[in-house]
């Protein structure tokens, strides 16, 4: 189950798919087989190629893919969402959806 965005941004996130852009898009998420987590990153692109590409540095592999017609896409959650948010300046998502991000402790 899907909810907290709003029509606009499913359909913002669909287009950019579909032009074959890599666009992210975190929604609020509930799933009997993962109770702690509360929201998941759809990171989709129509061109398979550019998203393995962009998920490379992530450790993102094809094995990883959800392959739904025009819309295939990564699923992130966990640790993996908040470093890749991150990494890729998302936080406007990050603060909404009260996402944790682990920082590196080094002395």
């Amino acid at each position: 189950m899907a909810f907290g965005i709003t029509r606009a941004e499913l359909a913002a996130w669909k287009a950019k798919v579909r032009q074959g852009e890599v666009s992210l898009l975190t929604h609020f998420w509930l799933h009997p087989r993962y109770p702690n987590i509360k929201t998941v990153t759809k990171a989709g692109c129509a061109d398979l190629n550019a998203l393995l590409t962009w998920g490379e540095p992530y450790g993102l592999e094809r094995k990883h893919l959800h392959l739904r017609n025009e819309f295939p896409h990564f699923d992130l959650i966990g640790d993996k969402q908040g470093e890749i948010l991150a990494r890729e300046g998302l936080w406007d998502q990050i603060i909404r959806f009260r996402i944790q991000v682990q920082t590196d402790k080094q002395s």
